[in-house]
């Protein structure tokens, strides 16, 4: 009823007996390209795109509102169905805000590994973005292509925490298993390679006429647009605007580490794309620079905090106190301070933020996720107007959203 309610006063002003072309159509919610269950009422002139609403909600869980009803430690899991292409960063966003609320230093090989992980889920999201973008647009071999790597990455990941999608490879406090006998090995290796099969696709795709005619001119985000929607990550950075969280307010590694933020003023879906080549090129530049750094570290992977953090398993296995203590912990969860904190993080479609509301009890008295594509699917509705019915499959796909973050 509510949904209804909302979307009366679009219809209330719309004709749909008249003389002249205009028509209303829906775009999904079942459409292959709209990348989750998104509708999109159309208002139409002909081919050309006169309003649009994007009607959410299909896929809603109430995400939010279960990590109210769940200890801290239990909730984790459930963040990887957010941005399932990534689920590390959304792991790791959450942890991060946690670790900020209870004050809670992790081990630099932990940050290591972290940090790995994280620039892994930007390439495998990246080449899933390219790979479902040029199939939505007409490029068969780019898909296989960009797939082909993506499963070696996943490989990777499958390698370190068993899972393929949805990984929780990252706690609060720290990472879980330290790094498998070659895997570092068999990282550098695929990193190392990485940049040619990059060049690969752009030999496929970036002069390639078909391609520049489907995507220069198309989408366009002015600077302005970009700023009154909240629009971040390359979305911002495709209209001019250098902003990445990594370089604004660190974490973890980042302020160690040398790599560049690409950006553009072509504003427009071309442009985009270039964005996302470079900044694969940008992860590879800062996973070898973690691989050389972690035989530097000690072997900590957790930090030492027993009145939140369960103690090494050999220390379970062997002392009355530390069993007790991770049994409180299991049972009833840790028991942060009052406060509130918020945490942004950059994952792979843009700033990824936690609120977190603690009454110091175990459960979050409030939780709320700033979700990149939120902002991003809402900008669809100033951005399609003027653009013709055959750029929206262009114009979606560029924008990059998934829908596991929209409908929390």
């Amino acid at each position: 009823m509510q949904q209804t309610n909302k979307l009366r006063p679009f219809f209330e002003n719309l004709e749909f007996e008249r003389e002249d072309n205009h028509m209303v159509i829906n775009f999904g919610p079942q459409h292959p390209s709209a990348h989750g269950q998104l509708r999109l009422i159309l208002e139409l002139d002909g081919e050309q795109v006169v309003r649009a609403v994007p009607d959410i909600g299909y896929l809603h869980r109430g995400m939010e509102k279960m990590a109210e009803n769940m200890i801290y430690n239990e909730f984790l899991p459930t963040t990887d169905r957010m941005d399932y292409i990534a689920a590390t960063s959304n792991n790791y966003g959450f942890a991060l805000a946690v670790e900020k609320l209870i004050g809670l230093e992790v081990p630099r090989r932990a940050k290591v590994i972290r940090t790995i992980l994280l620039e892994l889920n930007r390439i495998i999201s990246h080449l899933f973005w390219l790979a479902t973008h040029a199939l939505d647009v007409g490029a068969m071999s780019v898909f296989l292509y960009c797939f082909r790597e993506r499963e070696f990455a996943m490989d990777l990941m499958e390698d370190y925490c068993g899972a393929r999608l949805t990984h929780s490879a990252v706690r609060i406090g720290g990472v879980p298993l330290d790094l498998p006998e070659g895997w570092l090995g068999a990282l550098a290796k695929f990193v190392n390679e990485l940049p040619k099969n990059i060049k690969d696709y752009e030999d496929l795709l970036t002069e390639n006429r078909i391609w520049r005619m489907r995507l220069e001119g198309v989408g366009v985000v002015p600077p302005e647009m970009a700023k009154s929607w909240g629009c971040t990550g390359i979305m911002l950075r495709g209209s001019g605007i250098e902003y990445d969280i990594r370089k604004e307010e660190p974490y973890e590694l980042y302020d160690e580490l040398e790599f560049d933020i690409p950006v553009t003023d072509a504003c427009d879906s071309y442009g985009r794309y270039k964005l996302y080549m470079e900044e694969m090129r940008q992860s590879v530049r800062i996973i070898q620079q973690l691989i050389s750094m972690y035989d530097d570290t000690p072997p900590e992977l957790m930090a030492h905090a027993p009145q939140y953090i369960s103690a090494p398993k050999e220390d379970i296995m062997t002392q009355n106190y530390s069993l007790m203590q991770h049994f409180v912990l299991v049972t009833q969860g840790m028991r942060p301070p009052v406060g509130e904190v918020y945490v942004p993080t950059e994952s792979p479609k843009g700033e990824l933020g936690f609120y977190i509301n603690s009454q110091g009890d175990p459960y979050p008295y409030r939780l709320k996720m700033r979700a990149p594509s939120f902002w991003h699917c809402g900008i669809l509705q100033d951005l399609l107007p003027g653009t013709y019915i055959a750029d929206i499959v262009t114009i979606i796909g560029s924008t990059n959203i998934v829908f596991g973050e929209i409908d929390r």
